[in-house]
């Protein structure tokens, strides 16, 4: 099938723009960028460290890869899939975002009339209020008239299967009707489900950031009820299964929250709602108590083992199951706070990166841990590799009397082995 005449820059090359830019590449003529020398080099060589796109995949596709935007021919769209963290005080860091739009700023030309498109999540007002500026300040270029503003929010689900970028419904938003129509046009060459087109930029930004906040806070109650049932050494998942039988019941499940999203967005939301002079009480409660519960994950194995200090086995680094991203990692944490109490603590993950577990955490991941015993093992992400080895398999590295913890839940209803001294669930 004949390419379209179109021209389109993907600047960042992560769990987002990667399979973004593979599949406009299906249909445009598309360069993805990064900054990220050793990440183009990959990619470049057919391998991608997310495992969202297949080598063969890769090999296929004729995205053409740089970490320079100036080897990139004029484009008709520049799309910014760049990550959005928070500080150390969990202010939003727009830092990578703004990066980016110096970049696009410095390359946009009048006669191409270019339609920058921001995918990042960002709270209500940045595309038009601090990003356009920026692009006509570098560009000496006029806002909606040599150039233009998008936003269609990213939806990708890392490890996620089924909802892929050729099939999710993509929200889309545009400076002008005639913009939203080329926006439109633009994502509706690549996905099958489809475009939803919000009624204004800001609209988009808020309908994004608002999706993983709603999320945040239903675990956010999740976990509460946890630490609240654990009181009463009622099972939460037992509770849960009798809830979940009523029809409108929503099926959330408690756990550590972490992630670049679910455990970032929220503070977007709230930071903007500050500035306005609104106390967002709901989101930050719910980001206090997700934020804390390894802590207290922390404190309920530290009384399960009787309040001995010993060597702990920690199973799952990842952020979530059968990925390999670490990024805001709340095992992390959990890991943190047991060695803090003195505990020794090993890290297991067949997925997490070793040098990039040292570089974030300082954690150097035991790749022969399987092979020995302990007085605590946590599964504490249930990769699919764990769930493979099985129940037996895992208490085995248990030492006589110690305690084996399913924090998900991953072996309902089944024997414990009976030299584990204690099975204790989340």
């Amino acid at each position: 099938m004949q390419k379209s005449q179109s021209k389109v820059v993907v600047i960042g090359l992560g769990y987002v723009g990667l399979p973004l830019a593979v599949a406009l590449a299906e249909k445009f003529d598309t360069w993805g960028i990064d900054i990220n020398t050793s990440r183009i080099k990959e990619l470049s060589d057919r391998h991608d460290r997310t495992g969202e796109i297949e080598s063969n995949r890769l090999q296929a596709s004729t995205l053409k890869l740089s970490t320079d935007i100036g080897e990139c021919p004029p484009a008709d769209f520049y799309i910014v899939t760049v990550p959005t963290p928070v500080d150390e005080n969990n202010r939003p860091d727009l830092g990578p975002v703004l990066s980016a739009t110096r970049a696009v700023g410095g390359v946009l030309q009048a006669n191409k009339r270019s339609i920058v498109i921001y995918e990042s999540t960002v709270y209500p007002g940045v595309t038009e209020d601090i990003c356009a500026p920026l692009l006509a300040k570098l560009s000496s270029l006029v806002c909606g008239a040599d150039f233009f503003v998008g936003y269609s929010p990213e939806r990708i689900n890392p490890g996620d299967r089924e909802h892929t970028i050729d099939r999710i419904t993509k929200v889309v938003s545009g400076q002008t009707p005639e913009v939203l129509d080329r926006v439109a046009a633009l994502y509706e060459a690549v996905t099958s489900g489809g475009v939803f087109r919000a009624a204004s930029i800001r609209t988009a930004e808020a309908a994004k950031v608002i999706e993983n906040a709603q999320r945040d806070i239903n675990i956010a109650f999740m976990n509460e009820i946890a630490q609240i049932f654990s009181q009463m050494d009622i099972s939460i998942w037992d509770v849960l299964a009798a809830a979940g039988t009523k029809w409108n019941f929503l099926k959330f499940q408690p756990g550590l929250v972490g992630g670049h999203c679910i455990g970032v967005d929220p503070y977007y939301l709230s930071f903007r709602a500050q500035q306005l002079g609104y106390d967002p009480r709901v989101i930050l409660a719910g980001r206090s108590i997700n934020d804390g519960m390894a802590a207290w994950v922390a404190n309920s194995l530290h009384d399960a083992v009787g309040g001995r200090v010993g060597s702990v086995l920690v199973l799952g680094l990842t952020f979530k199951e059968d990925v390999p991203d670490i990024r805001n990692s709340k095992v992390a944490d959990l890991v943190q706070s047991l060695s803090t109490m003195g505990h020794k603590v090993t890290v297991h993950d067949p997925h997490a990166d070793n040098e990039e577990a040292l570089h974030e955490y300082g954690l150097e991941l035991d790749t022969a841990a399987l092979d020995g015993q302990f007085e605590l093992v946590v599964l504490a992400v249930p990769h699919q590799a764990y769930k493979a080895i099985g129940l037996d398999r895992l208490a085995s590295l248990v030492k006589p009397g110690g305690v084996f913890a399913d924090l998900k839940n991953c072996f309902p209803d089944v024997q414990v082995p009976m030299h584990v001294g204690r099975y204790w669930c989340l």
